[in-house]
């Protein structure tokens, strides 16, 4: 019984923690995300078609969603559609370097900076939501209004499923 006790306090502790790494993890994403990279074709390959495959789930899963979050599907395609020309400006904007060790790539770093704050304001928008939502009662309204986050999850997944492409392919013309 006293195990159950501290569940309530353990999930809020899990929470806080959660709120205070969130910027530490953001900022990671973005160094990562702007980092030099050297191009190993079969690790590219196996990127785009995992990509695809993710896409494709992606997809069938907004659709599903659509019986509970108004215009699911059409977030998502939006969001892919989106994402996919962002990622071919990405792959135009991306600096290639042949050297004796291959080919390095390095992301342009605003377009970086650009979808890792896409990604921090859509969740700072859900927790407000959640807020609003939360002090008015209105549990059922709130997951119906949630297309935004199909939006920006096909932005990011049709983002890099386009690079990754792109990126395959400048990878096999050299």
């Amino acid at each position: 019984m006293p195990l159950l006790l501290l569940l309530p306090l353990l999930l809020l502790a899990m929470l806080v923690l959660w709120l205070l790494s969130l910027p530490l993890v953001l900022w990671q994403r973005y160094r990562a995300g702007r980092a030099r990279r050297r191009a190993v074709p079969w690790v590219i390959a196996l990127n785009a078609w995992t990509l695809l495959v993710s896409a494709l789930v992606f997809a069938g899963s907004a659709w599903l969603s659509g019986f509970w979050i108004d215009a699911a599907l059409r977030h998502a395609v939006a969001g892919l559609a989106i994402g996919v020309l962002l990622g071919m400006l990405g792959l135009a904007l991306t600096r290639f370097e042949t050297t004796a060790q291959g080919l390095f790539y390095t992301p342009n770093r605003w377009l970086v900076l650009a979808l890792t704050l896409v990604v921090a304001g859509r969740l700072g928008f859900g927790v407000y939501r959640l807020q609003q939502a939360w002090t008015a009662g209105a549990h059922a309204d709130w997951l119906a209004q949630q297309g935004s986050v199909l939006a920006v999850g096909g932005l990011l997944l049709g983002h890099y499923l386009a690079y990754a492409w792109g990126l395959r392919r400048r990878v096999r013309g050299r």
